[in-house]
């Protein structure tokens, strides 16, 4: 079993940055596809990052690209997401997902292909 922690959420202006970072535990999830969704109030949950197992191919919501990147610290078992120029639509749980992969270079978008779940982390953005 691997347990997925989230942190750095919290209430930010619209323009802000902010990092979230997610530690995982139970096993080290060096070869595991890891991403992030998030869910809005009243919304389905969304894709918005994913990257490979070994960092080198990573994917993106088309809201999130050219202001959030994903990266991924293996030794610390750990995966974050740098959100800059945020939006009051941003405003949503933001959960650290991770499923154990073949390929190297598989990255996940579907909320299906992710076995282990964080608990989420709540981001706000104001205007």
């Amino acid at each position: 079993q691997v347990q997925l922690v989230e942190s750095g959420g919290g209430l930010v202006q619209a323009g802000d940055s902010l990092r979230l970072s997610c530690t995982a535990s139970g096993r080290t999830v060096s070869t595991y596809a890891l991403g992030w969704f998030r869910q809005a109030p009243g919304k389905e949950r969304e894709f918005v990052a994913g990257i490979s197992r070994g960092g080198e191919d990573r994917d993106y919501e088309e809201f999130a690209k050219g202001r959030f990147s994903i990266g991924r610290d293996n030794p610390g078992n750990a995966v974050w997401l740098q959100m800059n120029g945020m939006e009051p639509e941003d405003t949503a749980v933001y959960y650290c997902v991770a499923s154990p992969v073949m390929s190297g270079s598989a990255v996940y978008r579907r909320p299906d292909e992710y076995k282990y779940w964080g608990q989420g982390t709540q981001v706000t953005v104001s205007s």
